[in-house]
Order: C-alpha cells, then sequence, then structure tokens
C-alpha cells in the first residue's frame, strides 16, 4: 500500500508522479462521487480516487454528453479534494471549450485541489466511451488543447492526461498514433479509452 500523508495539493501531486514512477504494479483509483465515498476509499486502502465524469454526470440525472459545467465538475472535486489525503484525478471531458477554455479549466481543477485530470479528442457533444456514435476532433486540434493545458498549468506537478476514443472510430493503429502526438504535445501520460482486450 502507498500512503499519501501530503497536507498540500503540490505535495500531493509531487508524492503522486512518485508513486506512478516507482510502481510495479498498476495502481487503483476507484470512482468516488462524494466525499464520504473518498473517505470510505481511503480507509479501505487504495491508492487514490477518481472523479468520473460519466459516472458525475448520471448522478445528476443527465446523459454523458458533456452537458455538466466546469463549474460543477470543480465544485465537486474541491469538495472531494478536501475529503481525503489521496490523490484525485478528474474527467475532465474536452476540456469544456476551446483552448482557451482548456487553460481556466485546468487551472479551476488545479484550485480545487486535483492530483491530475484527464481531456479527451471527442466532438462535442461527446458520448461515454463506451457508446456507439463518437465522432473526433482533428488530430491536431486536440494538440493544441494539450499545449494549452501543459502551459496555462499553475502546478508543474498536476498530471495531465491524454485520452483519445480512436480506438472506437478509427482503429488501434490511429489511437497509438494520436496518444503518441499528445504526448509529444505536453501530455504526462495517455488514456486510450475503450480498448478491446488485454493484448491491446
Amino acid at each position: 500500500m502507498i500512503t499519501f500523508g501530503a497536507s498540500s495539493a503540490h505535495a500531493r501531486r509531487t508524492a503522486f508522479r512518485a508513486a506512478l514512477a516507482r510502481s510495479g504494479a498498476p495502481l487503483r483509483l476507484p470512482g468516488a462521487l462524494s466525499p464520504l465515498v473518498a473517505t470510505l476509499i481511503e480507509e479501505i486502502g487504495f491508492e487514490g480516487v477518481y472523479l468520473s465524469g460519466g459516472a458525475f454526470s448520471a448522478e445528476l440525472g443527465m446523459p454523458d454528453v458533456g452537458l455538466t459545467t466546469i463549474n460543477e465538475v470543480a465544485e465537486r472535486a474541491s469538495r472531494i479534494a478536501a475529503s481525503t489525503r489521496l490523490p484525485l484525478v478528474v474527467d475532465a471531458d474536452t476540456g469544456f471549450g476551446e483552448a482557451l477554455n482548456v487553460v481556466r479549466s485546468v487551472q479551476m481543477l488545479e484550485r480545487a485541489g486535483v492530483a491530475g485530470l484527464h481531456l479527451e479528442d471527442q466532438r462535442n457533444p461527446k458520448r461515454c466511451g463506451h457508446l456507439g456514435g463518437k465522432e473526433l476532433v482533428e488530430a491536431a486540434e486536440m494538440e493544441r488543447k494539450v499545449r494549452a493545458a501543459a502551459a496555462g498549468r499553475i502546478d508543474d506537478a498536476t498530471l495531465l492526461i491524454a485520452r483519445t476514443d480512436a480506438r472506437a472510430v478509427e482503429g488501434l493503429d490511429a489511437a497509438i498514433e494520436r496518444a503518441q502526438a499528445y504526448v509529444a504535445a505536453g501530455a504526462d501520460a495517455i488514456f486510450p479509452e475503450a480498448l478491446r482486450n488485454e493484448r491491446e
């Protein structure tokens, strides 16, 4: 078990990055929709918590098509981050707009105390990653968002994850190509959505 006793958001981010770098096994970040759930996740002994956009939308009684706002997500993230010493990773959907909006979204989530967040390359209105009918933005547009997010971070320790939904739309090779481009644009990690098997 990895222990995160850090009090400040920066210290948690730094500890989270260090844990990712040294861990021989995946870190487990169960979904936490509320501070109460985050507290239970910490008590059980997991390594972090995750705020899912799809689950958050469902809890608000809305479909997962990008209807939540950055204000709603940041407010919930702030409450969850304040309730636990664990690092919190947040689903930031498509960044809630274009590149300038992405910078603002990243900074709002940082102020909320998150350790990391992920942005996805879907076109709005976005859809849950496991549903059909998704459309992607051009890779160059997502690269602009990733560059903006990386440059706009308040704290360089904030983990920036680029999610690609290309596997279901353009195939595995395209997903790999996009992921590599997003890392080159400044992403710290990748999130390849909806892979079909362990080999992929």
